[in-house]
């Protein structure tokens, strides 16, 4: 099958080159991101959001799938194309402690960490092997902070193909690096930052002919769509007022701005919603070109105990700051600390989330104090990771370990001797 049989092209974002939809390719000609340009055609007129809701009832994994049930607006391949777990399918949380601790009447929060392997990166691996395997690859690779490589891992595994994972070493949470090894991908440790290790296993794959699967894929990019569009499909197909999220390598936002885009264009929708990228202040390039009206500088160094968002040159910078425009989007950057105060008011709702997730609650918080979010709109944010994903930065937090952390809200365990008596006396004192 050559590229033009299939309905999408491949555009280069800078210049608009156009290049087959089946070109293993992952960046133009001059070196540019690409897009993946959807030929609705005659398909637009059969796109249904009654039929998006029914399939959600199915039985069928691929009909189950928060990703695949929307393929005429991922990647319209046969319905026994797709590798699937299935996907998607995470809740929507409201919580009125949280809502309150940010400033809102009303805080829905999407989790996706509810995925299978624990973050949102399924969605867009799901589409990527998908691809890969279409392709007739059989060796995939990433560089990875951690939730990347255990989707490209569990997906490549499902998929019989051989994975490749690149991690800078040092900088990834456990919880994150055991999945990676348990699902069999052959890990390779760096010592450099992410962005070294992306620099690195872009070379690799080019050279060994191995099948990149970091959000610079475009087809990555495709699936993470479908956050937005189970969003909204949990909405009744209600556009919020807001949509929150955390900024790393850009590619979530990017996606969310361009699905939204493509359901107004196809008259699903009648509204954008806005759309606020959230930065860890030590990983901040987004946040920075923002404030000063410009393009996206690397960041050397970057920094933060919010590990999946330490990412200081991200690949999608020009897809997110297109996205953000297109939204009337807003950018800001919250500091360790207001991300871990965050995240303990996440936890302690029975909710959930690692770090970098929480970044989305402290920067709604900072938004709304600063009166760019009003207290009444409808906003809902986005979780990308398990609690999980991280279990070294909860118990450092409630224990007081963290350094240059001030554990504000902490809930450290109880040293008490094994005797009845001392312990009866603690669990009523906690009574009140």
């Amino acid at each position: 099958m050559s590229g033009h049989e299939v309905p999408w092209t491949l555009r280069c974002v800078d210049t608009g080159a156009v290049y087959g939809g089946l070109e293993p390719r992952y960046r133009s000609d001059n070196g540019a991101t690409l897009d993946v340009v959807h030929d609705f055609g005659a398909a637009a007129a059969t796109i249904d959001l009654d039929a998006f809701d029914q399939r959600r009832r199915s039985k069928l994994a691929v009909d189950r799938s928060g990703v695949w049930r929307f393929r005429e607006l991922i990647l319209p391949v046969s319905a026994d194309a797709p590798i699937t777990k299935p996907e998607g399918n995470t809740n929507l949380y409201y919580s009125d402690s949280i809502a309150r601790y940010v400033g809102l009447d009303s805080f829905g929060l999407k989790h996706e960490g509810e995925n299978p392997t624990g973050s949102f990166k399924d969605r867009g691996m799901t589409v990527g092997i998908t691809m890969a395997r279409m392709l007739g690859m059989r060796r995939v690779a990433c560089a990875s902070t951690g939730n990347t490589s255990a989707s490209m891992a569990a997906y490549a595994a499902q998929a019989g193909m051989q994975a490749f994972v690149f991690i800078p070493e040092g900088k990834i949470a456990y919880g994150k690096l055991s999945q990676a090894l348990a699902y069999g991908a052959t890990t390779i440790q760096l010592d450099g930052d992410f962005d070294r290790a992306m620099e690195l296993v872009q070379e690799v794959c080019t050279s060994e002919g191995i099948y990149l699967l970091n959000s610079v894929n475009p087809f990555r990019i495709e699936g993470q769509k479908a956050i937005g569009f189970e969003l909204l499909q949990d909405l009744d197909w209600t556009v919020p007022d807001w949509i929150v999220l955390p900024g790393g390598n850009l590619g979530n936002n990017a996606a969310l701005s361009k699905g939204m885009s493509e359901l107004l264009g196809l008259g699903l929708i009648d509204r954008l919603p806005r759309i606020a990228v959230i930065q860890a202040a030590g990983a901040n390039p987004l946040y920075r070109a923002f404030r000063d009206g410009g393009p996206v500088h690397p960041l050397a160094n970057a920094e933060t105990l919010a590990t999946a968002i330490r990412i200081g040159n991200p690949v999608s910078w020009r897809k997110s700051q297109r996205g953000i425009a297109a939204c009337d989007g807003v950018v800001e950057d919250v500091t360790d600390q207001e991300i871990l105060d965050a995240k303990a008011y996440v936890d302690a709702a029975g909710i959930g989330a690692e770090p970098a997730s929480c970044a989305t609650v402290a920067g709604a918080r900072k938004l709304v104090a600063a009166g760019v979010i009003d207290s009444a709109a409808s906003v809902c944010g986005i979780l990308t990771g398990h609690l999980l994903k991280d279990p070294d930065a909860v118990v450092g937090y409630h224990c007081g370990e963290l350094e240059g952390i001030d554990s504000r809200f902490l809930n450290a365990p109880i040293r008490v001797s094994a005797e009845l008596g001392p312990i009866i006396d603690l669990v009523r004192a906690a009574r009140s």
